[in-house]
């Protein structure tokens, strides 16, 4: 049974503990890790956009977000409620709530939803996924779902918080990378190759874990600021080192743990679906703009 994490929350000086949580997560089980950062991430909204909702013991959130106006949210005269099909929601039969945005008629809005039929259905055959298969990332069909607001319109994206729960998923990517090169750290092989192999992989691990220590320190140095450009860094400089990771253990091992090591093949497909959360080229492109819109951005005086 996948649990809960209590991790602290972003901004508030401890969110290098958050991340090397996530990350840990990510080690032992991408799924694990996938499912605890939504809840994580939920708890994080919730806090800063204010939701003093109810809550009971034994609860498990999720946050899905994926492409807003496949949901509508109408308001009636008993209050708010959702209509349509989400895809991609991780936690189908896990979760017993989440954060949903919707389109309503003034903005994208985003609300608390307890995840029960008929209000919430999963739709079976819409998760044939070998990668996170385990995630149960089912299509939600929402219908007259009770929802309660959380923060005001469009106030889902517009804080500060959205990045750093960004920079969250790129803990649990770096988290999952490890458990991968620990098949090539305790395989044994003390060939030129294979250590040449092990080196690379130290060295892109080192440069993911920098970068994520910059970031959580950033965070908490100014927890208010919109790191947009840091995180869209961060996950691109951990989104590289993991895919590398994936490569070069494969390369300096063979097909041999692919093919006979069922945990270590589970981890490799799972990590690479859990990679295809980013944006590649896209969040590439946007980080590239904010970086000729404001050239001088990384002198540091400190250095």
């Amino acid at each position: 049974m996948i649990g809960t994490p209590d991790l602290p929350l972003p901004g508030k000086g401890a969110t290098a503990a958050r991340l090397r949580g996530l990350a840990a997560l990510g080690r032992a089980d991408p799924v694990a890790a996938r499912l605890g950062e939504g809840h994580a991430d939920a708890v994080a909204i919730r806090a800063e956009l204010g939701d003093d909702g109810p809550r009971t013991a034994g609860e498990r959130w999720g946050v899905w977000a994926a492409v807003p106006p496949s949901v509508r949210a109408e308001l009636n005269t008993d209050g708010w409620r959702l209509t349509g099909d989400r895809p991609w929601c991780s936690g189908a039969g896990w979760c017993t709530h989440a954060l949903v945005t919707a389109e309503a008629d003034d903005s994208i809005r985003l609300f608390a939803v307890t995840n029960q039929p008929p209000y919430a259905v999963p739709l079976d055959g819409t998760w044939p996924a070998v990668g996170m298969a385990a995630s149960d990332s089912r299509t939600i069909r929402f219908t007259e779902a009770p929802g309660r607001p959380v923060g005001h319109p469009g106030e889902y994206v517009d804080r500060p918080g959205f990045w750093h729960g960004g920079i969250g998923v790129a803990a649990c990517w770096y988290g999952g990378a490890l458990g991968i090169a620990d098949t090539l750290r305790t395989s044994g092989k003390q060939d030129p190759h294979s250590l040449a192999h092990l080196g690379a992989v130290d060295v892109v691990l080192g440069a993911a874990r920098a970068v994520l220590a910059e970031a959580a320190a950033t965070i908490d140095a100014d927890p208010t600021a919109i790191q947009q450009r840091l995180a869209l860094r961060v996950r691109a400089t951990v989104e590289a080192a993991a895919t590398e990771v994936i490569d070069r253990v494969g390369r300096a091992l063979g097909a041999g743990p692919l093919c006979r090591d069922e945990r270590h093949a589970r981890r490799v497909a799972d990590l690479t679906v859990y990679l295809r959360q980013s944006h590649a080229e896209a969040d590439l492109e946007q980080l590239g703009r904010l970086a000729a819109a404001d050239p001088t951005a990384d002198q540091d005086s400190s250095w």
